[in-house]
């Protein structure tokens, strides 16, 4: 069976870059269309556009939430001391000693975080587009990832609901025969009695008249009560609901589908019903494919 994918996500991975320690995370919850938001540090929103575009490219639906943040090396292989700084700063140093003796000397600590005190290298712009792209879109795998396998998960549980519809059709459709013909009997046992009391009030009915509209009374309710042709068509959308589960892909808005022509079926089911056995599975239907619907939102 081919993969379906949850709308349902979440990654995180840490990636060091030339700029820093990179920390991506992904979640998502079920939506129509791809919702996405971005929370990225000012450092790096020259590269929103791209980022909008890598994920757009693998992930189709869903409110989805993208997280960058960047931690900077303060102290690296790239740092260097500035001279002038320290000369300035050293200077600034002996003039306020001279005017308050009893101050205190800077830490090694304070001098480093002094402004310009600490220089890097120039950071290749280009090179750190790539990095964070990179990382990006090995989050996007985690991420792919884990909706795959809650999609396999919910895919189960439908193919679980498949069972349980095709079941309870089957169950009508085998005790259908018995239920049409206790129902058979006693309309031509009502019929029966109301027309044989016609008859002896003196109606103008023969006994010919009175087997006659018992008849066409026990087939118009035959063919109104029969529900073959929505029991069929109930395991047909079944079927479909596994071959589209099968062949994977973006499956819900089929899926979605698929369950409003179970729900017509169902209910015509239940419009018909001329016995408790009928309401029963009219209403056990219904229930199984709600929780099928409710399941299926989740699907991209």
């Amino acid at each position: 069976m081919a993969s379906v994918f949850s709308m349902t996500g979440y990654a995180t991975i840490q990636s060091a870059i030339a700029s820093g320690q990179l920390t991506v995370e992904l979640r998502s919850v079920n939506s129509r269309f791809l919702d996405l938001t971005l929370r990225i540090p000012d450092d790096l929103h020259s590269l929103e556009s791209a980022i909008r575009e890598t994920i757009g490219s693998r992930v189709k639906r869903g409110k989805m939430e993208c997280r960058l943040s960047l931690k900077s090396e303060t102290l690296g292989a790239t740092s260097r001391l500035s001279p002038s700084a320290l000369t300035t700063l050293a200077s600034l140093q002996g003039e306020a000693l001279k005017a308050f003796p009893e101050a205190r000397a800077l830490s090694v600590s304070e001098i480093l975080s002094y402004p310009g005190v600490l220089t890097s290298d120039t950071v290749d712009a280009e090179q750190v587009s790539k990095d964070v792209l990179d990382a990006l879109n090995r989050a996007l795998d985690a991420f792919l990832a884990s909706r795959e396998r809650e999609g396999a998960a919910l895919a189960k549980v439908l193919l679980g609901y498949c069972d349980n519809i095709e079941g309870i059709a089957r169950d009508i459709a085998s005790r259908l025969p018995d239920i049409l013909a206790a129902m058979k009997s006693k309309l031509e046992e009502r019929l029966s009695e109301a027309l044989t009391q016609a008859l002896s009030d003196k109606s103008s009915l023969t006994p010919e008249d009175v087997n006659e509209r018992i008849r066409a009374e026990l087939t118009l309710y035959a063919l109104r009560m029969d529900v073959a042709e929505e029991i069929n068509r109930l395991i047909t959308h079944v079927n479909e609901v596994r071959r589209v589960l099968t062949a994977g892909g973006p499956v819900g808005r089929r899926l979605d589908f698929l369950m409003q022509e179970l729900n017509r079926e169902a209910n015509t089911l239940g419009s018909k019903a001329v016995a408790i056995e009928m309401t029963n599975a009219s209403l056990d239907l219904k229930l199984n494919i709600e929780k099928m619907r409710e399941q299926i939102q989740n699907l991209e």
